[in-house]
């Protein structure tokens, strides 16, 4: 089992960044794939980032170039540190992962784009 709480949205203007964070409630050394997705009104919940354990990384076509995510296996976090941010990245962001064949989610984030 384990937790995951995100922390770091607002509103940015467009062009800005913003660093989320998730920290988790154990160690995450084990946890194969930690990730960020994200939800938009009336839109289906989407996969944006991914990283291994190894360090492994995988972006949506959407967030490439634009998005990093990194990981701490000792301090037990991931971050999804979002450049060059636009009025379509306006969502809620949320931590994901599986442990043991369940899946376990985040409370969310904010994130707003706007001028």
């Amino acid at each position: 089992q384990v937790q995951l709480v995100e922390s770091g949205g607002g509103l940015v203007q467009p062009g800005g960044s913003l660093k989320l964070s998730c920290a988790a409630s154990r160690s995450i050394f084990s946890i194969g794939v930690l990730s960020w997705y994200r939800q938009a009104p009336g839109k289906e919940r989407e996969l944006v980032a991914s990283i291994t354990s190894g360090g492994n990384t995988y972006y949506a076509d959407s967030v490439k170039g634009r998005f990093t995510i990194s990981r701490d296996n000792g301090e037990n976090w991931v971050s999804l540190q979002m450049n060059s941010l636009k009025s379509e990245d306006t969502a809620v962001y949320y931590c994901g992962t599986i442990v043991a064949s369940i899946r376990y989610w985040g409370q969310g984030t904010q994130v707003t784009v706007s001028s």
